[in-house]
Formats: structure tokens, C-alpha cells, sequence
């Protein structure tokens, strides 16, 4: 039987060194995406030394997801290292800056806009090109309560919340689009939403489920982990 292989976007800390470590225990092979620098750097080799610890494979592939080359060099080491990708976790993103939006620099926005959002728009569309030839995957964007109140946490009247909100809401729109797009080729795609005093073990654990034959009936839905926000 072969392995399952995922790839995980901003795997180095947080929700998705937790996801990487839950699916390693679930029987995954991880690769690790990261955005780079010399702590990320550390901290993504550590989180692949405890999926490797688990008896899964894993290899660190380091870039920004917002650049199509990027995403293409990081789904090529996954599929020459470790096999064909069946699933994904977009967990990339960033909050953007904290001040009011009329003095904000425009490459701020566009930052948060290309990572958060243009990102996992390019991640998934590579995944659905492999996912398609083999006939079934599964997608999981890290989506936020955000999306749904205008802001996180008590920061609602920050450019973070509104630019941060947005790119979230059109997260959620994407999950479900894309969930009927690619429901007939045998791939589900499900996002989780959080809010942020959520722990990552249990935002992890949620992802694990959408990723498991347990929820093999489940697409186009958003699982808040909110606490009721």
C-alpha cells in the first residue's frame, strides 16, 4: 500500500508544526513548507526530526508560496523525495500590519493578499493537477473566525483585520468552489477555522479528521474551532 504524502504550508511553527506532527502520527509522509529564515530554518528541521521520530518520512522545502516557481519546486522535491502528493494543508499566511488602512503602504496589502490568499490558490492548484491524474486527495485550507467577524481577536478596527479578514473570506469562498470543481475527480477540499486562542494541537486534530477516511463524506464545509465566535 502506499503512503499517504502531504504537504504542509507554514509547517514550520504553530498550526502547522502541530498538523505536521498529528499526520506524521497518522500514518503521513510530510513535507515541510516554510517561508525561510535562520529560526524558521531551525524550527522547520526539528518539526521534521519529530515526524521522523513517529517512523513517517518528511523533507523542509523553503519558499514563499505566493510565487509559482516556488510552489512547483516544492511539489517536485515532494514527488521526487517521498511520492505523488495526495494531500495538502494551505496554512501559509500572514496578518499584515497593524494601523489604519488610509496609512498603509499598498505593498503591505498586496503582501498579505499574495501570501494568504494568491498562495493557496497556487498550492492547490498544483495539488488539483496531481490529485486529478490519481483519481482522488484531499485539500484543507487554514482558514479564520475572521472571516466571518471582520477581524482577529480585539484588533477589529486594524488594517490587519480588515486586509487579514478578507483574504480569509475569500479562503472560505475558495473551499467551497473549488470543493464542487473538484468533487466529481474523487478530491475533497474542507477548511478549518480558527480562532486565535484555539490551541494548534486541537486546530491539528480537526485538520486530521478532514484529511481521514472518517470524513470521506465531508467537502465544501468550514469547521470552525472558535469556542462559539
Amino acid at each position: 500500500m502506499k503512503r499517504l504524502v502531504t504537504v504542509v504550508t507554514g509547517g514550520s511553527r504553530g498550526i502547522g508544526a502541530a498538523t505536521c506532527r498529528r499526520l506524521a502520527e497518522d500514518g503521513h509522509d510530510v513535507v515541510v513548507g516554510y517561508l525561510g529564515g535562520a529560526q524558521a530554518d531551525e524550527e522547520a528541521r526539528e518539526v521534521a526530526e519529530a515526524v521522523r521520530r513517529t517512523g513517517a518520512r518528511s523533507v523542509c522545502v523553503r519558499g514563499d508560496t505566493s510565487v509559482e516557481a516556488v510552489v512547483e519546486r516544492l511539489f517536485t522535491a515532494a514527488e521526487r523525495q517521498l511520492g505523488p502528493v495526495t494531500g495538502l494543508v494551505n496554512n501559509a499566511g500572514v496578518t499584515g500590519p497593524f494601523g489604519r488602512l488610509a496609512d498603509t503602504d499598498p505593498s503591505e496589502l498586496r503582501r498579505v493578499v499574495e501570501v494568504n490568499f494568491l498562495g493557496t490558490l497556487l498550492c492547490s492548484r498544483r495539488a488539483a493537477r496531481v490529485m486529478t491524474a490519481r483519481g482522488g486527495g484531499v485539500i484543507v485550507n487554514v482558514s479564520s473566525s475572521a472571516a466571518t467577524f471582520g477581524g482577529p481577536g480585539d484588533h477589529v478596527h486594524t488594517t490587519h483585520s480588515y486586509a487579514y479578514a478578507a483574504t480569509k473570506a475569500a479562503v472560505d469562498i475558495l473551499t467551497l468552489g473549488l470543493a464542487e470543481e473538484l468533487r466529481p475527480d474523487g478530491i475533497r477540499v474542507n477548511a478549518v477555522a480558527p480562532d486565535r486562542p484555539a490551541r494548534p494541537e486541537e486546530v491539528a486534530a480537526a485538520i486530521a479528521w478532514l484529511m481521514s477516511p472518517e470524513a470521506s463524506y465531508a467537502t465544501g464545509t468550514v469547521v470552525r474551532v472558535s469556542g462559539g465566535r
